[in-house]
């Protein structure tokens, strides 16, 4: 079955996360333009709550009829695969949307890796809602003592490590390598401390090799009780762009130009974690999805009226992370996203961290309210070195 939209300008956004949700809203600037949103949740997920949902500590989802503005179309359903010659998005269910523009902001995955044994099988990722609900059923049937396992030392593992601790789990944090290697050497004592003070085990240099149902193995041969682990190393993106037969970076993000139009479709426009600008990509973040969805909402208004696309123009500025309910680190940074030696901890920090989080959904709806009202911080630079490419058609 194909749907049909009477409107002059069809534009078909894959994916309801905090790039696409904003990047429909931006899009109602200009009239005459059909919006549908593709989702396969009827609820906006809050990955930076999902953590805090992990422990019951918060809920992290928001119905899109309090997000999306009027005249948006909401279709709870999976894209299989953009077809860019017959110009439709083909679905899970069967259904296809006909397009004139593609917005593309699928967003990312948990990466489990399958050179580790058994970490696909017994880990538990936290990166999407559904396998967040799953650990969280998963804890909520063991005994508070019983030992959790963190795999990652990022941003992710470092919250959910310190989250779970606050509510009197024994927990170990593997980080791998180094806590927290993109913030600066104050700013990963302070974490250290606060993990340390609440009984969270750190292990920073050793690597899991293998996961068992009740214990985790490292490199150097030792085996650890673990009733539950959480696996929290990085993120990948969904296969749909490869599927499609566009190019993408060997992680399997969209190549696009600087206007985050794909190097291969112009009627395909990319946003959020999973675009790879120049072979650039910022860093996997709120923080740099919602201003990317904005601007390629902005490139594809431009397409429509003839006019020739802004390049991108954003910056990062640091980033927060949460330390169980009343502590948080806000670590400071250049705007190219790299570290300096500042931060802010304690309450203040938490305060901030809080407010990151609610002004994320806040702006959702503001842009839902009067399109064209979201601003950001510009000026940034990314990084120089361009990511490898895949071939065309090869899934990542």
């Amino acid at each position: 079955m194909t749907e049909h939209n009477d409107t002059r300008h069809r534009v078909v956004v894959i994916g309801g996360g905090y790039a696409g949700t904003l990047a429909a809203n931006h899009l109602r600037m200009r009239a005459g333009v059909g919006i549908t949103l593709v989702n396969p949740r009827p609820d906006f997920v809050e990955r930076m709550r999902l953590h805090q949902f992990v422990a019951g500590t918060a809920d992290a989802t928001v119905g899109y009829d309090r997000l999306l503005g009027d005249g948006i179309q909401l279709v709870v359903d999976s894209a299989m695969r953009i077809d860019t010659a017959a110009r439709v998005v083909l679905l899970a269910s069967g259904r296809t949307l006909k397009y004139d523009y593609v917005l593309y902001a699928v967003g990312s995955t948990a990466a489990i890796p399958s050179s580790v044994r058994g970490a696909a099988e017994f880990a538990h990722p936290i990166a999407e809602f559904e396998s967040a609900r799953r650990l969280r059923a998963r804890l909520d049937e063991l005994p508070v003592g019983a030992p959790v396992t963190v795999v990652g030392g990022g941003l992710t593992g470092v919250e959910t490590a310190a989250e779970l601790a606050e509510q009197g789990r024994t927990v170990t944090l593997v980080c791998g390598g180094i806590l927290v290697s993109s913030w600066s050497a104050p700013g990963r004592r302070y974490a250290a401390k606060w993990l340390s003070r609440h009984g969270v085990t750190v292990l920073e240099a050793d690597v899991v090799t293998e996961v068992r149902p009740d214990a985790i193995v490292l490199a150097d041969g030792t085996t650890r009780s673990s009733a539950v682990t959480v696996w929290a190393t990085g993120f990948g993106v969904p296969e749909l762009a490869a599927a499609s037969g566009l190019r993408t970076d060997t992680l399997g993000r969209l190549l696009t130009d600087e206007t985050l139009t794909s190097i291969d479709d112009d009627r395909v426009v990319a946003a959020g974690d999973a675009a790879a600008p120049s072979g650039r990509p910022l860093r996997m973040s709120c923080q740099a999805a919602g201003p990317l969805g904005v601007q390629a909402a902005d490139t594809v208004l431009s397409r429509i009226a003839g006019t020739e696309p802004a390049a991108i123009d954003q910056a990062l500025t640091g980033s927060c992370v949460s330390l169980g309910r009343h502590t948080a680190m806000r670590q400071l940074a250049r705007r190219d996203d790299t570290a300096v030696n500042i931060y802010i901890g304690g309450r203040l920090g938490a305060a901030i961290k809080e407010l990151t989080c609610k002004v994320a959904v806040s702006r959702i709806r503001r842009e839902a309210r009067e399109p064209g009202s979201v601003g950001w911080v510009k000026g940034g630079r990314r990084l120089r070195q361009p990511a490898s490419v895949a071939p065309v058609g090869t899934s990542q």
